[in-house]
Formats: structure tokens, C-alpha cells, sequence
């Protein structure tokens, strides 16, 4: 029987899913392997009857280049009793399989750093080789190397929030766009850099300060307040999903916003829109503070997720697909494969990256890198010490909307 590769995704989709997959497909099919996809994530690997099929080269030819993901994800944890019970081996004997390829985020490549601790433990000879992927581009890779879905995902991002932009110019109102980002604020930032947003507002700014849902209102404000002086009846705000993720659930409770709560009293923010949230708390704060304003909601995330990948995806995609067979050639395992600025290939063994609970911790936004440092210093508008005297037409405690201040950046 021929030796095998078997290739699963976790998580949710990203664009370049497909092109990772059946570039490995291609890859490893012209290496004489046998290549058999498995539907349903990790919860493949430890049921009984799994749902696998076989991928030949013109099935890999027909969906490298689409969106979406054609082998099923999911966001299954095995538990240490999966573990020990249910890990479906002879998947791995019956079909000689010798490497498994896991593509995914963080939450993957730890279960993906799990995998290969287990398999080591019980000596079965299986690699593994994970492939780095999240719109979030949340995982650490060197030199600040993106996860590949990230390009595509925020390309999209930026057309939607420029369509948007000129929406609000053309009307003179503001809109309140909300973007995809859990533990981190690359795609939020990415997206309000592109389409010079007057504010984009992220996790990694409450570097200096705890993040409380009064900062996030008044740094908006402060961003309404500086366009009315300049003249400027219109705008947006960009706002991280991740801002909302990590207030205390009181605060969003005590702010009036109707929701669901789970068994443990937390807000089910996955379940709303954090835009219409966004929004809603704002506009009862333009009430309070007697400021006319018009706003809008609007989310980005799921709309972005299933496109086609554009051509830096589709190129990335297939270098890290290539990669995995380098890596797989040279007898590597338990590692991510990072593709370097010239496209060579590198081991990233995952038991490196762990923290202290074997979790793969984000990577979040450098916020004093130069990007994130000349975007809010250069692009942005909001009020400074130099806007005081005019800001009191508006709003009689001008100081109380000052950026830096607000993050204690000064």
C-alpha cells in the first residue's frame, strides 16, 4: 500500500483554506503519496466512523483557487479522555498513513501541539506538520510574517469599509464598522489604515490602561469632536471585536444593551452584532453630551471569511503547501511550517511557541511599531491639548476626550 497523507482543517475559514490543501494534494500526490482528505476537524480523528475521501489531482485542480473550505471544519477540543479512549489509530494503520496535516488558528495548532505530544508519547509513527492560517493574523510567526487568509480577508475588509466611507461623505453621517478580531487587532487596524479612518480602536491600545467601555466611547467621541472643529460633518470608526471581548461583562450589562447571557452570567457577544452594540451606546451618549450626530452599524467578519483568496493568498498558500513536503522530506514533526521572505521553508516546533498551559498564545498588534505608532499619529483625527478652547463650543470638558490621555500615551 502506498504511504499516506491525511489533511484536516480547524477552526473557521479563512481565504487560501482550498489552496493550502490541494497544493499539499498536488504536492505530495507527485511525490507518489496517497492523499486523503478528512471532513469534520479534529472530531475526525476521534470518531469511529470518520468522513474521509480520496483527493486526486483533478479534484486538487478544480478547487485550489476557490474560497470557502471543501473539506468540512469544525471547532471540535478533544478532551485527555478523547485522548486516551477515542483516538481513532487504526484510520492511521488501515490506510498507512504517515503524516497528518493540520491547517487552522491558534486554538488548532495547540490541539496541533497536543497531537504531537501524544504521539510521541505512544511512539506511533505519525508526523505532523501544521499549517498557520486566521484572518485574525493572530499567530507568531517571525518577522512579523502574516498567516496566510489575513491579505485576502483584509483586502475585502478595506473595500467594504471604503464603499462605506464614501457612503458617509455622501450622506454627511458616520458609520460604525465593527471587524473581525478576537484576541487581537490586526484586521481592524489593517482595515482602518487602508481606508483612512479617522479612529480605529483596538485592544492593543489599552497598553498603558485598563480598557473600560468609557475609554472606547470617549475615543470615538474625541474623533467626532476634532472633525466637527476641522469642518468635517462625516466619518468612521473602526472598531476591533476584541475590545468588547475583553471588558468586564458588567459594563456592557450596566450600558442598557439587551442581550443573552450564558450559564455563567457572561454576554454572549458572539451571538450580536457588536457594531448595532457599538452603535447603540454611542447614540445614547450623543444624548447625554447634546452632540447631533447620525450614525450607522456596520460588521465585518463572516462576509470576508469564504472569498477567494487573492494573489498573495494564492501564492503564500502554495509556498507553505510546498513547505510542508520539504519539511515532511527532512523528517520533521510536532512544528508549523513558516515560509521566509525568499520562500524557503522553516520548522516552527509548536512545543516552543507553548505558554505555560500548551496553549499557542496570539500574537497581537506591535502598538508601538511604526504602523500602529504613524497611523494614530498622522492619519487619525482626534482632540489634543491644542483643541481645548475651540472644543468648548462643543462639549464643556474638552480634556476629557483627549486621545493620548485617555490611554495614558502621555
Amino acid at each position: 500500500m502506498k504511504d499516506s497523507v491525511i489533511i484536516l482543517c480547524g477552526g473557521g475559514p479563512a481565504p487560501g483554506m482550498n489552496t493550502v490543501v490541494f497544493s499539499v494534494a498536488k504536492t505530495f500526490l507527485a511525490g507518489g503519496f496517497r492523499v486523503i482528505g478528512l471532513h469534520g476537524g479534529y472530531s475526525g480523528l476521534f470518531s469511529k466512523n470518520p468522513r474521509t475521501e480520496e483527493i486526486d489531482f483533478f479534484k486538487a485542480d478544480a478547487y485550489f483557487n476557490r474560497g470557502g473550505s471543501y473539506l468540512e471544519m469544525s471547532r471540535f477540543k478533544p478532551t485527555d479522555e478523547d485522548f486516551e479512549k477515542n483516538f481513532n489509530l487504526s484510520l492511521f494503520q488501515e490506510n498507512n498513513i504517515k503524516l497528518l496535516v493540520t491547517v487552522g488558528g491558534d486554538d488548532t495548532a495547540s490541539t496541533a501541539n497536543r497531537i504531537a505530544k501524544f504521539l510521541e508519547t505512544k511512539k506511533y509513527p505519525i508526523r505532523n506538520i501544521h499549517v498557520p492560517k486566521t484572518i485574525d493574523n493572530d499567530l507568531p510567526l517571525p518577522a512579523n510574517a502574516p498567516t496566510f487568509g489575513f491579505n485576502s480577508a483584509k483586502n475585502e475588509g478595506a473595500h467594504l469599509a471604503r464603499t462605506v466611507y464614501e457612503d458617509a461623505r455622501t450622506s454627511g453621517n458616520w458609520l460604525i464598522i465593527s471587524a473581525m478580531g478576537r484576541s487581537a487587532g490586526h484586521l481592524a487596524l489593517g482595515i482602518g489604515e487602508a481606508t483612512h479612518c479617522p479612529v480605529t480602536i483596538i485592544p492593543e491600545m489599552f497598553n498603558k490602561t485598563e480598557i473600560t467601555l468609557d475609554k472606547i466611547v470617549r475615543l470615538a467621541l474625541s474623533a467626532f469632536i476634532k472633525r466637527k472643529l476641522l469642518g468635517i460633518s462625516y466619518g468612521t470608526v473602526v472598531v476591533a471585536e476584541g475590545v468588547f471581548h475583553d471588558l468586564d461583562p458588567e459594563e456592557i450589562k450596566n450600558a442598557g444593551v439587551t442581550m443573552t447571557y450564558d450559564e455563567h452570567g457572561h454576554p454572549e457577544l458572539g451571538k450580536i452584532s457588536k457594531a448595532v452594540l457599538f452603535n447603540d451606546i454611542l447614540e445614547k451618549e450623543f444624548k447625554k453630551i447634546g452632540l447631533k450626530v447620525k450614525t450607522r452599524p456596520v460588521e465585518i467578519g463572516y462576509d470576508v471569511r469564504c472569498q477567494d483568496p487573492v494573489a498573495f493568498d494564492l501564492t503564500y498558500c502554495t509556498e507553505l503547501a510546498m513547505g510542508v513536503y520539504e519539511l515532511y522530506r527532512k523528517g520533521e514533526t510536532g512544528c508549523m511550517v513558516y515560509v521566509d521572505a525568499d520562500g524557503n521553508p522553516h520548522p516552527l516546533y509548536l512545543k516552543d511557541l507553548q505558554n505555560a498551559e500548551g496553549k499557542i498564545p496570539p500574537r497581537r498588534v506591535n502598538i508601538e511599531g511604526g504602523t500602529a505608532r504613524n497611523y494614530f499619529e498622522h492619519i487619525c483625527h482626534y482632540i489634543t491639548p491644542a483643541d481645548y478652547e475651540a472644543a468648548k463650543a462643543i462639549v464643556p470638558d474638552p480634556e476629557a476626550y483627549d486621545f493620548k490621555k485617555i490611554l495614558s500615551w502621555q
